[in-house]
Formats: C-alpha cells, structure tokens, sequence
C-alpha cells in the first residue's frame, strides 16, 4: 500500500508537470470545468426563483445536497479520464499489452496514466458550498459528524469509481470505442436532488443497480436531520466496499479473458 502511495503521487507530480507545460489549454480546461460547476449550482437556482420547496426541500438543503455530489465526483473524475476511452485506447489500440509487461497492477497503471487535474474544482466547489449551505440551515455538527463526513466523502468517491470501472472492464468481452460508460454517466445528474422526488423505479435504479443514491443522497440525509433514511446511511461503507469488491473481481476477470489486438 505504501509503495503504491508513493507511486501515485509520482504519476500525479509527473503529470501534472506536463500538463502545466502547456499552460493556455491548462487554464481553458479548469475555466470550462469551472463554468459547468457554476451552470449546475445556476440551475439549482433558476428552480427556486419558481417554487418555494421541491418537495418539502428547501434551497439551502438541495444546496447542500448538490454540493455534496460534487465531492466524490470531484475526486473520481481526477482519476477516471482513462476509464472513458479505455475501448479505444487500450483494448482496439492494443496499448493494454504493454501494461501487462509492467511489474505493477494493471488497474492502478490505467487509473494513475492521466488525470482530469481541473476536476479538483469540483471537489474544492463543493466543500465550499457545503459550508455555505450548512451556515445558512443552522445546524451544529457533533463530533461524531465530522468523523463521518470524510468517511462518507470517500465512500462516495469509490462507489462512482466502482460503477465505472464495472462498465469499462464490459470492453474486455465486447471491443467498442464508446463502450456503455456515457449513458450510465447522465444518470449522476439524478443523484444530486432529493431522491424522493423520482418515481419507485428510479429510487430502486439509483439504490441498488447503479447505486449512486448511496454516494450522494444517503449520506447527505444524516448531516440534514433526515432520520428518515438513516438506516440506509449506515449502509453507504458497505455499499461501497461489496461494489468496489466486486468491480476488482470483474476487472480481473476481464484481465484474464483480454487476448490482444493479434495485429
């Protein structure tokens, strides 16, 4: 674990050095990132400007909610630039051989080769408006709460992670350049708003198929005083670990089905 540690702030260190050598397409691609941030929180209050409550929601609790979300997004977007092209890159490409020759695992390789540096926006945005929104709602936060939050925040983060990386070890048996990552990736926007506000479907969707509720919604009902749901908060580590385990399980197994390109 510690010389994986290592390893990853190497990559990270190296790349970043490169992607700041070209500094104007650095800064176009934080602005844009940044301007979608914004966009997102914008809509949230163009909705409010209509209705007072969604639901029994008030602004500052969808605030809370929204920003939230962007957290773990933030931090797994950092990491998952190669998980999108993956089919195209590593398996048509045949750029996966040259993983396997590497005295290192071959998921740590695809995740620390490139990384989405303007996503960490994301992620400062959102801890930002976490501390805006829970200002403006009065609540107090027992230690206990901040001992959860981290826990929770990184939970998140490796329940997106492990969706994704179900999704893109499908190319080891079926070889697509699109692969079926950017359908599932619109169903994040569901996650950022109360769950409750979707159908029985979608609740059921987003809890236990492609569990994104338990990245976002889930956690953020205990630190709003939604006791509602809080036998489903205690669940999210859980959630997190059983998924995580199993997208390592069906990576691998991918691993020993990949057969090279042959060309």
């Amino acid at each position: 674990m510690i010389r994986h540690l290592r390893l990853f702030a190497l990559y990270f260190a190296q790349y970043t050095k490169v992607r700041l050598g070209y500094k104007a397409d650095f800064c176009i691609a934080f602005f844009s990132s940044m301007a979608a941030t914004v966009i997102g929180f914008g809509f949230v209050l163009v909705l409010f400007t209509k209705i007072p409550r969604l639901q029994g929601w008030s602004f500052y609790e969808i605030l809370f909610l929204y920003a939230f979300s962007l957290v773990p997004l933030g931090f797994f977007n950092v990491v998952s630039w190669n998980l999108y092209e993956f089919g195209d890159l590593y398996i048509i490409q045949g750029r996966f051989d040259r993983l396997l020759l590497r005295p290192l695992n071959t998921l740590f390789q695809v995740l620390c080769e490139k990384f989405r540096i303007e996503s960490l926006q994301e992620a400062a945005t959102g801890l930002a408006v976490l501390v805006l929104s829970t200002r403006h709602l009065g609540y107090k936060w027992s230690p206990a709460d901040w001992a959860w939050l981290p826990l929770m925040l990184a939970s998140g983060a490796v329940i997106y992670l492990s969706v994704f990386l179900i999704l893109t070890a499908v190319s080891f048996w079926f070889e697509d350049r699109v692969g079926i990552v950017p359908p599932v990736f619109n169903l994040l926007t569901f996650g950022r708003y109360p769950l409750t506000i979707y159908s029985v479907f979608l609740q059921f969707l987003l809890s236990w198929i492609i569990p994104f509720a338990f990245a976002s919604f889930y956690p953020s009902t205990h630190f709003l005083g939604r006791a509602q749901f809080a036998a489903y908060f205690h669940l999210v580590p859980l959630v997190a670990a059983c998924f995580f385990g199993l997208a390592v399980g069906v990576w691998s197994r991918g691993v020993r089905n990949y057969s090279s390109t042959g060309s």
